[in-house]
């Protein structure tokens, strides 16, 4: 069968993605760099204006959003909603992180899923000439979260883990890996992408008012471990399950999260001082999917970004 040609994507992004847009874009010579002006009124309402707008029609288009906080949602969302009528050939957002995926279950009467109000905002998104949206997610929290979005946008889920796949591979005696879950759910999220390296799963038990982190199955003795998970906030989970490893024998321990979410600095927890003899973690690998994270932590052992860019450049042709 003849593979189909490659689509002339023209790309949007919002203020916060403009480096990794860039980076996209130096994937390929088929998508080009498009601007908006983001200004805002007196009153802070925003003050959009999408540059070349009947240039766009009839033409592949596609928006790079980040959803870093509440006050940059809306805007973003006006965005969205316009360039998809102004009559383009098809319309892809991409939104590397989902950032209320976590919340998408009640558990008691009068809990609020605000995984399922973002995603009806985003359902929300017109139709454009060449039918629903495509919504491009890497690693969303779980993946029922597919049928919270209406039949009006096409959800496109899509991981990071094949980068550290990749990175694994390079790194010295790559033979004594072993991957680590936090807990059940990690391990049903991911083990099928990494079922060529021998696994240990933790998960947490409650000792009184406490609740710690123990080792389920699987032994790290003598290995470097990484543990994987979709997203980190505190680290609270990660710093605990370090220990346990290290307690039962690991040799290294590192970490990889899609999402590196880190709330209130939350990742100076993880940074290497020049007084510690040991470091806890020998590698704490993240995806640029949290723009505003990735300029925080630049050039501070032990992260280091494994970039998202090849991947959306792949998935905008889909």
């Amino acid at each position: 069968m003849e593979r189909p040609k490659k689509k002339q994507i023209l790309l949007f992004y919002c203020v916060e993605a403009e480096d990794l847009a860039r980076k996209v874009a130096a994937q390929s010579d088929f998508i080009q760099l498009q601007s908006i002006n983001w200004r805002s009124f007196d009153d802070g309402f925003p003050n959009l204006f999408i540059k070349n707008a009947h240039d766009i029609r009839g033409q592949h288009v596609a928006f790079l959003a980040s959803f870093s906080s509440t006050d940059v949602i809306f805007e973003q969302l006006s965005v969205i909603y316009a360039l998809p009528m102004l009559f383009v050939a098809s319309f892809t957002v991409v939104l590397p992180f989902f950032p209320t995926g976590s919340f998408e279950r009640i558990e008691e009467e009068g809990d609020v899923a605000t995984a399922f109000t973002l995603a009806r905002m985003l359902s929300n998104t017109p139709i454009s000439r060449g039918g629903p949206t495509s919504l491009v997610i890497y690693d969303i929290h779980a993946l029922q979260e597919r049928f919270y979005f209406s039949d009006t946008v096409l959800p496109v889920f899509e991981s990071g883990v094949p980068l550290l796949k990749q990175r694994l591979q390079l790194l010295p005696q790559s033979d004594k890996i072993v991957v680590a879950f936090p807990d059940d759910g990690a391990w049903k999220r991911f083990h099928k992408l990494l079922d060529h390296f021998p696994m240990v799963i933790c998960n947490k038990v409650r000792e009184g008012d406490k609740r710690i982190v123990r080792i389920k199955e699987g032994n790290p003795e003598g290995c470097h471990v990484v543990i994987v998970d979709d997203l980190v906030q505190s680290g609270g989970t990660l710093i605990e399950c370090q220990k346990v490893l290290a307690a039962h024998g690991a040799a290294k321990v590192s970490a990889y999260v899609t999402h590196g979410v880190f709330p209130k600095k939350s990742w100076e927890r993880f940074v290497h001082k020049s007084n510690e003899s040991e470091k806890a973690f020998t590698h704490f690998w993240i995806s640029d999917s949290c723009p505003v994270t990735v300029e925080a932590i630049s050039g501070k052992a032990p992260f280091e970004i494994l970039s998202l860019a090849g991947s959306i450049a792949d998935a905008l042709q889909i």
